[in-house]
């Protein structure tokens, strides 16, 4: 088949269907996974897919999206944060780890090390797929709207942690180039520092007109990129380009580099990197395993519920701490590119690959209108 016409077809099924999704505040690039999944049930496009073609393009898709993640990573408002909302968060994204280690240890024999992080990246929350329904509802501003935005927010930094921490496991598997990898992540990061030392100088970057500012944005992007390839660390370094990028252009230019960059990575490669990701599913495995598949969204789901319960029913109430761990359960976020690191470099099997995907895909779609219903129902205590 010509790539060109699959791409085509393929972005106008992504197009459509994601404009039915929206309606039921589901992003509408979460459509690009839907038809990966079905690409793998039926397999009638593989060989474009498996292609080295489709695969660059792909990881492509995944360092615009970590670039974009680092761009949008604030860290004085992160500071801002009350004390509640930190220690929640961590204690609730902590417990969830701890109990998803548990299961992914007794189901799969994974090491402990290897569980905890897989645990604790399916732990964080994909605080955007919420966030229109918050405004819809007219909570953004509530006690309980504050709480999921700031501990979506703050996970921000529990993702960027669990990206060093990947890629760090990753590229030790390059014994006999240690001191190569070694130079490349410290030059990687004090490349982000020079970056946000020469904020003055980039203030002369005002004056350039969009098109070349963006040229210049996506040259340190590749420059970035090119380094981490070295060290096995391209991930890490795309989050990286993004924090630097974010520092060092002057304020008034940013709004309109994160515009350009959503444009080009959301118009093209993140559905390429979505409908990458779903392909990769086992559908037979997922038929024949419900107990390991109903096993993680429900211990999942219960972690999120008593964790919020535990840490903010003072502070929320009974009701409120309650919605907070049904609307925290929401997925959708970085996890599932660290999840797609393991599996690219064998650290798990196309089988757990697999369940954690679908039990996403599972909480994206229905946490939505689960969180609604409860709100509705509940708002007259609220």
């Amino acid at each position: 088949m010509n790539i060109f016409l699959f791409l085509s077809v393929s972005f106008l099924f992504v197009y459509f269907l994601g404009k039915i999704l929206e309606r039921f505040h589901v992003p509408w690039v979460f459509s690009a996974l839907i038809l990966g999944v079905l690409f793998s049930l039926y397999a009638p496009a593989d060989e474009i897919i498996q292609s080295e073609t489709f695969s660059f393009l792909g990881k492509l898709g995944m360092y615009f999206l970590l670039f974009i993640i680092g761009f949008e990573t604030n860290v004085r408002k992160l500071r801002n944060q009350t004390g509640i909302i930190v220690k929640s968060a961590f204690f609730i994204i902590l417990f969830e780890g701890l109990l998803g280690t548990a299961v992914l240890m007794f189901l799969f024999s994974l090491p402990w090390h290897h569980a905890f992080l897989i645990a604790l990246s399916f732990a964080t929350v994909g605080e955007a797929v919420l966030a229109p329904v918050l405004d819809k509802l007219k909570i953004v501003n509530t006690k309980l709207g504050q709480a999921i935005i700031g501990i979506g927010s703050l996970d921000d930094i529990i993702e960027i942690i669990l990206l060093f921490v990947v890629t760090l496991s990753v590229g030790s598997g390059m014994k006999d180039e240690i001191h190569v990898i070694v130079f490349s992540l410290v030059f990687l990061f004090l490349l982000t520092i020079l970056f946000t030392k020469l904020k003055e100088t980039g203030e002369q970057f005002r004056f350039l007109n969009i098109e070349t500012l963006f040229f210049f944005v996506v040259a340190i992007f590749f420059l970035f990129i090119g380094i981490g390839e070295i060290a096995g660390a391209a991930p890490l370094a795309a989050l990286l380009a993004g924090v630097s990028v974010r520092t060092f252009i002057p304020k008034p230019r940013c709004a309109l580099i994160e515009r350009e960059v959503r444009a080009m990575a959301y118009g093209l490669f993140a559905p390429i990197f979505f409908i990458w990701i779903g392909n990769d599913l086992n559908i037979q495995y997922l038929r024949d395993s419900f107990f390991p598949f109903a096993a993680i969204v429900i211990v999942s789901a219960l972690a999120k519920i008593i964790g919020s319960m535990a840490a903010t029913r003072r502070q929320l109430g009974m009701r409120q701490s309650f919605l907070l761990g049904i609307g925290l359960s929401v997925r959708f976020s970085v996890s599932i590119v660290i999840i797609k690191i393991f599996y690219d470099y064998g650290l798990i099997s196309q089988e757990l690959y697999s369940l954690i995907v679908a039990s996403s895909v599972v909480f994206t779609l229905f946490i939505p209108f689960i969180f609604s219903y409860y709100l509705y129902r509940w708002k007259q205590h609220i």
